[in-house]
C-alpha cells in the first residue's frame, strides 16, 4: 500500500504537522516513491559527521512514512545515532508507520515518559500496537506515565485478545443522539475541540448508546439545518462485534465495501470504530502470513532478529526431513528394481517433482479460498471435484509429453507408458491432496497455511515414487533390463 496521503508529484508533497516545511525534493525519491540510496547515505553521513542541523533539515521535508522508511533502510547500528540526531522528528506519526521490529528497537532507547508522550499523541489502535509489544514491567511503567483517560483507553484495549476488533478499533469517534437536527450536529462538530479530527461518518445512537444508523459527512453538509438527523441517516449498517477476529473484520470490509464501521460490545453498545486504512494493513499482514507459513519461513521480515528467524525456519526443516524419510523408505523398498534398471533412478525425481508442483498450485488456491471465505461447507465437495477434473486434464497433458519423450529418449515404449501412467496417478493425487488436506486441517481448527505444505509434499513424493516404481515392477519392465 502507498503510505502517502495524496498522489501529488514528489516535489509537491508537504507535511501538515505544525512545522513550516519545504516540499520534498524530487531527487530524494525514485520513480517508485522510495528513498534513493544516495539520499539515505547522505543523511547518515551528515549525522555521523556532526552536521545535525543539515541532517534534520533534509529529513524534515519528508512525509512521516518516508522518515519511517529512512530508519528501516539504515542499519541496526546506525538507528540509535539517527534517532538521537533527528530528535522530535521521530514523532508519533513516524512510529505508527514503522516496521514492528525497527520500532521495537527504537522504543527500547526511550524512557517510559517519552513512550507515554508519543502514545498519547496517537490514535488508540496505533498506541496499543506499540505498548502491547513491551515487556510487562515496561508496559506498566508506560501506562503509569500516561494521563488517566489515555491510560484507561489503552488498558481497555489490552483486555481484548490479540488480533480482534477490540485491539484494532479506535476509541475516538463521533456519535450523536437520534433526536438532534443536522444543524445541531454541524454546530457540535465546529465547537467541540475534543472531537477526533479524522472521521468519515457519524454514528447515530439511541439512549442506551446502541448504534441505530450512520450518516456520511457529505450528507450532512448537503442537508438543510432543520432536518432531523434520523431522517438523513442510513439505518442499515455493518456492525463489528468487539471480539471478532481481525481477519473476519477485513473480509466484512471487503465484502460490503466499507470505509468505516462501528464496533459494539456484547450489550450492543457503541465502543469504537474501525477504518479502512487499518483494514488494509490487516489484509497485507494476513496475506503475507499465509504465504510465509506455506514455506515455513516464519515472519519473513528482513528486520527480524536472526535467532528468531532461525528458530522459526529450522523446526519446519526438521519436519521436512522426517517426511523425506518416508519417501526415501519407499525408494529403498524398490532398490532391487532400480539396480536392474538405472533409468528408473533418473526418471523418478521427475514424477515426484511435477506432482509436488501440481499439489502446490492447488494448495495455494485452496488456502487463499479459505482465507477469503470463498470455500465453505456449502461448496467444499464441489471444489474437490473441480480439482479432480483439473488434475486429470493436467495429468493427461503432462503424461503424454513425458511418455513420448521418455520412449524416444530411452528407446523403450514400455518405460514411456509407465512414466505416463505414474504422472497421471501422481498429479491426480496431488490435486486431491492439495484441496483435501487444507480443508481437513481447517475443519480441525488448525491453520491450513502452516502444516498443509508438509503433508502435501510428503503425499506427492511418496505417491510419485510408489506409483512409478510400483508400475515399473508390476509391468515387468525391470525383468527385461
Amino acid at each position: 500500500m502507498d503510505k502517502r496521503e495524496d498522489s501529488l508529484p514528489a516535489e509537491d508533497v508537504r507535511i501538515d504537522d505544525g512545522r513550516d516545511t519545504a516540499p520534498v525534493a524530487e531527487t530524494e525519491l525514485d520513480e517508485d516513491d522510495r528513498l534513493k540510496p544516495e539520499f539515505v547515505r547522505d543523511v547518515i553521513d551528515l549525522a555521523e559527521s556532526g552536521e545535525e542541523e543539515a541532517a534534520r533539515e533534509r529529513v524534515g521535508r519528508l512525509h512521516p512514512a518516508d522518515i519511517a522508511d529512512l530508519f528501516e533502510l539504515a542499519s541496526a547500528d546506525e538507528r540509535p545515532m539517527l534517532a538521537a540526531v533527528l530528535g522530535d522528528l521521530l514523532s508519533a506519526d513516524v512510529l505508527a508507520e514503522m516496521n514492528d521490529y525497527v520500532r521495537e528497537e527504537l522504543i527500547d532507547l526511550l524512557g517510559p515518559e517519552q513512550v507515554a508522550e508519543l502514545a498519547s499523541e496517537m490514535d488508540t489502535d496505533d498506541a496499543v500496537a506499540i505498548i502491547e509489544d513491551l515487556e510487562e514491567d515496561e508496559q506498566q511503567a508506560v501506562l503509569e506515565a500516561m494521563e488517566p483517560e489515555d491510560r484507561a483507553a489503552i488498558e481497555d484495549a489490552l483486555s481484548f485478545p490479540e488480533e480482534t476488533a477490540g485491539r484494532l478499533m479506535q476509541r475516538e469517534f463521533v456519535a450523536v443522539p437520534e433526536h438532534v437536527t443536522v444543524g445541531d450536529v454541524i454546530d457540535r462538530l465546529r465547537e467541540d475541540v475534543e472531537l477526533t479530527s479524522d472521521f468519515w461518518e457519524i454514528f447515530v445512537v439511541d439512549p442506551m448508546h446502541r448504534p441505530v444508523g450512520t450518516c456520511q459527512l457529505s450528507w450532512i453538509l448537503r442537508t438543510p439545518r432543520d432536518i432531523a438527523i434520523s431522517d438523513v441517516m442510513k439505518r442499515e449498517q455493518t456492525l463489528i462485534p468487539v471480539d471478532m477476529d481481525q481477519e473476519e473484520v477485513a473480509l466484512r470490509f471487503q465484502k460490503y465495501a466499507l470505509i468505516s464501521a462501528a464496533v459494539i460490545d456484547k450489550a450492543g453498545r457503541l465502543v469504537g470504530m474501525i477504518t479502512v486504512d487499518d483494514v488494509v494493513h490487516i489484509i497485507q499482514e494476513e496475506a503475507g502470513e499465509d504465504i510465509l507459513r506455506l514455506s515455513g519461513a516464519g515472519d519473513g521480515d528482513i528486520n527480524e532478529p536472526i535467532r528468531e528467524t532461525y528458530v522459526a525456519r529450522v523446526r519446519w526443516l526438521v519436519a521436512n526431513l522426517g517426511t523425506a524419510l518416508v519417501a526415501s523408505s519407499i525408494v529403498g523398498f524398490f532398490g532391487g528394481a532400480i539396480e536392474h534398471m538405472v533409468a528408473l533412478a533418473a526418471l523418478m525425481p521427475i514424477v515426484a517433482g511435477v506432482g509436488g508442483n501440481a499439489g502446490t498450485q492447488t494448495l495455494a488456491v485452496t488456502v487463499r479460498a479459505l482465507a477469503m471465505n470463498q470455500l465453505t461447507d456449502s461448496n467444499s465437495w464441489r471444489a474437490i471435484f473441480r480439482e479432480m477434473k483439473i488434475a486429470l486434464l493436467n495429468g493427461g497433458t503432462i503424461a503424454a509429453i513425458a511418455g513420448v519423450a521418455t520412449a524416444l529418449w530411452f528407446g523403450n515404449p514400455l518405460l514411456g507408458g509407465v512414466i505416463a501412467a505414474a504422472m497421471i496417478v501422481n498429479i491426480f493425487v496431488a490435486g486431491v491432496a492439495g484441496v483435501a488436506i487444507p480443508l481437513l486441517l481447517d475443519r480441525l481448527d488448525q491453520d491450513p497455511a502452516v502444516a498443509s505444505s508438509i503433508f502435501v509434499t510428503m503425499t506427492t513424493d511418496s505417491m510419485g515414487f510408489l506409483a512409478f516404481l510400483g508400475l515399473a515392477v508390476a509391468s515387468g519392465l525391470t525383468s527385461f533390463a
